[in-house]
C-alpha cells in the first residue's frame, strides 16, 4: 500500500489496539459518513482491522461494508471492480499468497457478490483460499479448528457456492477453466475422505456446467446451474451407491435448467443457437475440453470416482452432440 494518511480518531484507534462497539459508531457518524471515498481512507481501515488485537462484534460488518462500498461503488466504473482495484485488494488482504483473516476473506467475497463484474482472476483467487483449507488446513477456514484438513465439509461447500455464485454477474454465466481446475484439485485430494454429500453435487454440476457450455451450449444463470437440489432425485443402479442417499432435485432438474421456456418457438429458437455455436466451437473448444476432461478423470489409469461418474452420466444425458473425443470416457457409464 501507498503512504497511509490518517485522521486523528483512526490514528488513535490504532494507538490503542483494540477497538469497541463506541469505536465503531463513532467511525460510522464522524469519519466515513459520507462513505469511503479514498484510497488512503480504505487504507487505514486496514491497518486498524490488521494492528487491532481485540475487535468487538460489530467491526468486522462494518469493515466489510464500508471496504466494499469504496471497491464497487465509489472507484470508477462504479459497480465494477476494475483489475487494478482487484489487483490492490488482493495485495491489501494477502500474506504469502493467503488471505490472513476471516473477516478479510468475508471482505472478498462480499466484493464479489456485490460487483456487477470483476476480473476472473479474483473469484479464482477467493476459491484458492478454500482450497488452501481444504488441502492443507491453512487460511482462515481453518481458524479455531472447527474444520478439519483433507475433508469436504458443509460449510466449505456453502462457501465454495457463494463464489460461484458471486462471480455469475455481468455476462459471468459459464464456469471458468480456471475455477474448474480448483474444483477437480479439491477432488482429487479429497477422493479418500467422507466429504459432505454437498460437495458431490456441487462438483458435478459446476464441472457439466463448464465442459457443456464449451460445448456451445445455451448456459443457464450460474444460480440455476448450481442450486441446492441435490443430483439425483431417484438414484440409478449404475450411479453408485454413495448417490443412492441422494433423495431431491435430480437429473431431470439440472437438465431442465438447461432447456428454454416451454413454447415452441423458443424451444426451436434455442435450439438453432446451439447448434449454430457447436459448428463454430466443434473443431477448437470441443476437442480441448474433451481433452481435459479425460486427463482430469484419470484417463483410464484409474476406476471412476462415484461423482466423477455422476458427472459423465449428466454429460452423456445432457449433451449428446458433445465431441467424439469423449466418447470413450462416456462409453463407461451406462
Amino acid at each position: 500500500m501507498g503512504e497511509l494518511i490518517m485522521s486523528a480518531p483512526v490514528a488513535g484507534l490504532t494507538s490503542k489496539n483494540r477497538i469497541n462497539a463506541d469505536d465503531v459508531t463513532m467511525l460510522r457518524r464522524e469519519v466515513f459518513a459520507d462513505g469511503v471515498v479514498t484510497r488512503g481512507e480504505a487504507e487505514a481501515l486496514f491497518a486498524l482491522d490488521q494492528t487491532a488485537r481485540e475487535k468487538c462484534q460489530e467491526w468486522a460488518p462494518f469493515f466489510v461494508e464500508a471496504v466494499t462500498d469504496y471497491i464497487v461503488h465509489q472507484e470508477k466504473p462504479e459497480g465494477y471492480v476494475s483489475q487494478e482495484n482487484a489487483d490492490w485488494l488482493v495485495r491489501a488482504i494477502s500474506r504469502d499468497g493467503m488471505v490472513d483473516s476471516r473477516t478479510e476473506l468475508e471482505l472478498l467475497v462480499h466484493v464479489l457478490e456485490e460487483a456487477k463484474s470483476s476480473p476472473s482472476q479474483l473469484s479464482a483467487y477467493a476459491l484458492e483460499q478454500v482450497a488452501h483449507a481444504v488441502i492443507d488446513g491453512k487460511g482462515p477456514l481453518m481458524r479455531g479448528g472447527s474444520l478439519a484438513p483433507g475433508k469436504v465439509t458443509r460449510a466449505e461447500v456453502d462457501l465454495l457456492r457463494r463464489i460461484l455464485y458471486a462471480y455469475g454477474g455481468d455476462g459471468n454465466i459459464a464456469i471458468t477453466k480456471a475455477e474448474a481446475e480448483i474444483l477437480f484439485r479439491i477432488n482429487d485430494q479429497t477422493e479418500a475422505a467422507d466429504n459432505d454429500p454437498s460437495w458431490n453435487d456441487l462438483f458435478v454440476k459446476a464441472i457439466a456446467n463448464y465442459v457443456m457450455c464449451s460445448a456451445g451450449y445455451e448456459p443457464p444463470t450460474r444460480e440455476a446451474a448450481l442450486r441446492h437440489e441435490n443430483f439425483l432425485e431417484h438414484a440409478e443402479p449404475h450411479i453408485g451407491s454413495f448417490f443412492s442417499r441422494m433423495v431431491s432435485g435430480g437429473l431431470a432438474g439440472i437438465l431442465e435448467a438447461y432447456h428454454s421456456p416451454g413454447d415452441i418457438e423458443a424451444e426451436w429458437e434455442a435450439k438453432n443457437r446451439a447448434a449454430e455455436a457447436l459448428a463454430r466451437r466443434a473443431e477448437t473448444i470441443d476437442a480441448g475440453e474433451a481433452k481435459w476432461l479425460a486427463e482430469h478423470v484419470g484417463d483410464g489409469k484409474r476406476p471412476l470416482r462415484d461423482n466423477e461418474r455422476a458427472l459423465l452420466t449428466l454429460i452423456k444425458h445432457a449433451s449428446p452432440e458433445i465431441h467424439p473425443a469423449l466418447r470413450p470416457l462416456l462409453d463407461k457409464v451406462a
